[in-house]
């Protein structure tokens, strides 16, 4: 990772403070930092193909993520899950995950804040065109992570994110809400788990706030608070969307502590036998 202090910007900490969410731009290294995973996500890719005999371009990082993994996943869908899997073990992606000027960061916005880094919410998406199942719709963080109230998503793309691709999407200053209430239903497109979960009257809370839809570029930094309301764009390019997410938490915020940073659905938690305030009558949400 780039060596150095973390600093963050004074309208950066603004934004962050005002809008729930901000962008540091090129806050990685895209040689230092993000190469290598590409690369071992590369390696992986190539075994896999040679391992099930798919004939797919994995000359370059690009061309595995961006033309093999879909040969592949046409072949058999379960071998995505494969890959979905092997890839978080890359030791690049865990020095990324564990580097300090992440803590830096995280105190930056969080002053006297404890950090700590959620087990298992670190991970990488890989949206692909068209894709309901796995798309997650308009959430906050903390009913699928729990840890604690006071959290924020680092969120960092894997390759350039254009509009078609269907980059994240943020309600700006949602966060002020507080906790939302949910519910769960599987959509019609059989989601489970976290993705099965819809917000309290989602358009009605939607409607009050501007829908910003940032373009990053492998470095780029997208920070969300843990109440900010987002969501992943629909992907009608002919590219998955790879990226990288992990969350950092306040281990000295009330709540966390209240519930002894109890993990949720990646920890094979319910958020509502945690917090079972948080969950919505399904008679009166919309």
């Amino acid at each position: 990772m780039t060596n150095g202090i973390a600093t963050i910007t004074d309208s950066a900490l603004a934004d962050f403070s005002s809008k729930g969410y901000t962008v540091l731009p090129q806050f990685y290294d895209a040689a230092s930092d993000i190469a290598p995973i590409q690369e071992g996500i590369r390696q992986i890719l190539e075994l896999t193909c040679r391992k099930y005999g798919v004939d797919a371009p994995t000359g370059t990082a690009v061309e595995a993520m961006s033309l093999a993994y879909p040969r592949l996943i046409a072949k058999n869908r379960a071998w995505g899950g494969e890959i979905y899997d092997a890839v978080k073990q890359i030791p690049a992606f865990m020095r990324l995950v564990t580097g300090a000027r992440n803590d830096e960061t995280f105190t930056a916005l969080r002053p006297g804040s404890i950090p700590g880094i959620a087990a298992g919410g670190y991970g990488m998406r890989i949206d692909n065109p068209g894709e309901e199942k796995f798309r997650a719709q308009w959430h906050q963080e903390f009913p699928s992570q729990l840890r604690s109230v006071d959290g924020i998503v680092f969120w960092t793309p894997l390759l350039p994110v254009t509009a078609d691709m269907g980059p994240v999407q943020i309600a700006e200053g949602s966060h002020a809400e507080g906790l939302v209430p949910v519910y769960e239903d599987d959509a019609g497109a059989g989601k489970t788990g976290a993705y099965a979960l819809h917000l309290d009257r989602a358009e009605e809370r939607l409607a009050r706030y501007k829908i910003v839809a940032p373009l990053t570029i492998p470095g780029d930094l997208v920070l969300m608070d843990f109440l900010t309301l987002h969501q992943s764009g629909h992907n009608v390019s002919m590219t998955p969307r790879w990226s990288i997410q992990f969350r950092y938490f306040n281990f000295a915020e009330p709540v966390g502590i209240r519930i002894g940073w109890k993990g949720s659905f990646a920890a094979g938690v319910k958020f509502a036998d945690v917090l079972p305030e948080l969950v919505a009558r399904r008679e009166d949400a919309a």
